[in-house]
């Protein structure tokens, strides 16, 4: 059985936790407040943008798909994974890592070409001897929508070139602060999501008016969509680490508080016990 003394540093070290956990909990919870009401405009934004470009090619706009050089090297898959730099965010790192290991061992490690974006997601793939294209420590940390398009450009000018077959996002999306979820998306060849509403053509096509034309639209119209949607998902992920975060650090604070009670009690009961060990010596020695 512990010593009152080692009870009473036991005590002094959970309750300095309890600061640092509570401390990280309201970091985390007033970081989640921004990073969400960020991620849910650029959602209504991509929302209204998906929608026009639903419009146009149901309308008739399109763009070729490129067409390979017969000679051309066998085209690998990009997998863009997300994670976070920093861990302490209970399972949201381990889960987004066993998704894209799914992933890359359904299409072999050699045919995937991997960007990581996030610390703990791309040490988990070097251990492995996957690594990645190159360093996106930052991109992971402070969500640039520069940085964002570059990324998405030299994604697609990958995939027009055939140097990718097909392109894969990985990334934790957040439902809601208690829930976050590994999704898997096929980011090219690109597909335009339908609505779900039945509309006709028409109908789509009377909310805008379009010049010079469908296909001049839709040419400048798609590459602005596939930046954002890189730049959206930069978002999500960011909102649901913090969310992940909070949650963990309010988790680790209510198991403290409750180590915290059941400590101070054995402390209580140790130093009863003493004292009325101490009591019952005195009496010993006063009888005799």
């Amino acid at each position: 059985m512990a010593t009152l003394k080692e009870t009473k540093a036991r005590i002094a070290s959970v309750r300095s936790t309890l600061k640092i956990t509570s401390a990280m909990k309201l970091v985390a919870s007033a970081k989640l407040r921004k990073a969400q009401q960020a991620a849910e405009n650029c959602a209504a934004y991509e929302r209204e943008l998906a929608a026009i470009l639903e419009a146009i090619s149901l309308g008739g706009g399109s763009l070729p798909q490129p067409v390979l050089e017969e000679d051309a090297p066998k085209p690998r898959v990009a997998l863009v994974a997300l994670s976070s730099n920093s861990s302490l965010c209970g399972g949201f790192n381990n889960n987004v890592i066993k998704k894209a290991r799914s992933v890359v061992d359904e299409i072999g490690a050699d045919g995937v070409v991997l960007f990581a974006i996030g610390r703990k997601i791309a040490d988990s793939f070097a251990k492995t001897g996957l690594k990645s294209v190159r360093d996106y420590t930052e991109l992971s940390a402070h969500p640039s929508y520069a940085e964002a398009a570059a990324l998405a450009d030299e994604l697609v000018e990958g995939y027009r070139t055939g140097l990718f077959s097909k392109v894969v996002l990985v990334w934790n999306h957040l439902i809601s602060t208690a829930s976050q979820k590994p999704y898997v998306e096929t980011y090219l060849p690109f597909e335009v999501q339908s609505s779900e509403e039945s509309r006709s053509v028409d109908d789509l096509l009377a909310d805008y008016l379009i010049e010079p034309g469908l296909r001049e639209l839709y040419s400048e119209l798609l590459p602005k969509t596939l930046r954002l949607r890189i730049y959206s998902l930069l978002l999500d992920s960011a909102a649901a680490e913090h969310a992940a975060r909070t949650v963990a650090m309010q988790t680790a604070t209510d198991n403290g508080n409750e180590l915290l009670e059941e400590l101070t009690l054995e402390y209580n009961k140790g130093r009863q016990a003493k004292i009325t060990a101490e009591i019952l010596d005195l009496a010993g020695g006063q009888q005799e």
